[in-house]
């Protein structure tokens, strides 16, 4: 059982289906993440670069998380 006491949801959309959200979102790869229409990434990446996304996105931090590799 998942335990979530933030209430975080999540939406899963196919891109192919809804060529508004992917022209929105400007989808090129997929998975795409958008995080409350503030910070977006392509691709799967490690538990720890999203928690740097998410961190971002709630205003934790300013600084972007590290490009791939670095």
């Amino acid at each position: 059982m998942l335990v979530n006491p933030a209430r975080i949801t999540a939406d899963v959309v196919e891109a192919n289906e809804f060529p508004e959200y992917s022209q929105r979102y400007s989808v090129w790869a997929v998975p795409k993440t958008v995080i409350n229409d503030r910070v977006q990434f392509e691709g799967a990446l490690p538990e720890d670069a999203v928690m740097d996304y998410l961190k971002q996105a709630v205003g934790e931090t300013d600084q972007p998380p590290p490009a791939e590799g670095e």
